[in-house]
């Protein structure tokens, strides 16, 4: 059984930075590529942001060049270093494998961008 468990996330200005981290136990040997998702107020979960076992990252294009996807395997965690935060990335903010699992999926951590 595999547990996700994803915090970090906050109330910051616009331009600010965030660095939500999502912490895996249990089985955790299934988890080879990982990514973010996000899901705002009325719209559909996205994938911003997924690494591959071998370190690969990929972007959705909203989101290029301010965040950035990195893993602990050690510490059986992955991060989503956010910069340059804008109020159109307010969201809930999940990690999962990149194809999704649906026992996965945790509870989340709440981003707001505002002033």
């Amino acid at each position: 059984q595999v547990q996700l468990v994803e915090s970090g996330g906050g109330l910051v200005q616009p331009g600010g930075s965030l660095r939500p981290s999502c912490v895996g136990s249990g089985t955790t040997s299934s988890l080879n590529a990982m990514a973010w998702y996000r899901q705002a107020p009325g719209k559909e979960r996205e994938l911003v942001a997924r690494i591959t076992q071998g370190g690969i990252t990929t972007y959705v294009a909203s989101v290029k060049g301010r965040f950035t996807i990195s893993r602990d395997y050690a510490k059986n965690t992955v991060y989503l270093q956010m910069n340059s935060l804008k109020p159109e990335d307010t969201a809930v903010y999940y990690c999962n494998t990149v194809v999704p699992i649906n026992r996965y999926w945790g509870q989340g951590t709440q981003v707001t961008v505002s002033s």
